[in-house]
């Protein structure tokens, strides 16, 4: 199973479809959120489910703050981040998905990628923004989850 995790696009859907291409097929894509309004564009190139919530620049959507999502074994958690202080850092996403019983909590809205497994309990990922990268280099990125035939979760963090 192969999962595209992709965060921050903010209406520039070039790198999305980049993104989409370099790792298809695909069994289902997540965005985490300040896709403004190209929600339905996006599920159309993607061809699997998808999975989105709202963004701080998600006006005038329907899309949840917070979805929770099964994939195999592993229960996680997907939002934007901005309603948890994320710009100062992980704790209280990591508390929220500790209380909801996910093993993984991804999000996005730092622009900025995260692979963090310190915790033992929870593993925090953010696969930084595919458009407007703040990371040293401004490469946009994303992170691709993949289940292998034992169950176990891998995930590959990739640059365009």
């Amino acid at each position: 199973m192969r999962i595209l995790i992709i965060s921050d696009s903010h209406g520039h859907d070039s790198n999305v479809r980049k993104a989409i291409q370099k790792e298809a097929p695909l069994d289902g894509l997540i965005h985490l959120g300040d896709s403004q309004g190209s929600e339905e564009h996006i599920q159309q190139m993607a061809g699997c489910p998808v999975y989105m919530v709202a963004g701080n620049c998600d006006y005038f959507t329907d899309l949840p703050a917070v979805r929770f999502v099964e994939f195999g074994k592993y229960r996680i958690m997907i939002t934007h981040g901005h309603h948890y202080y994320v710009s100062v850092g992980p704790q209280d996403l990591l508390e929220e998905a500790k209380t909801n019983g996910c093993n993984i909590v991804i999000y996005g809205h730092t622009h900025r990628p995260l692979m963090d497994d310190t915790d033992g309990e929870v593993l925090v990922l953010n696969p930084g923004s595919i458009s407007f990268p703040r990371q040293e280099g401004k490469h946009p990125s994303y992170m691709v989850m993949e289940i292998d035939e034992a169950g176990e979760a891998h995930f590959r963090l990739n640059y365009l």
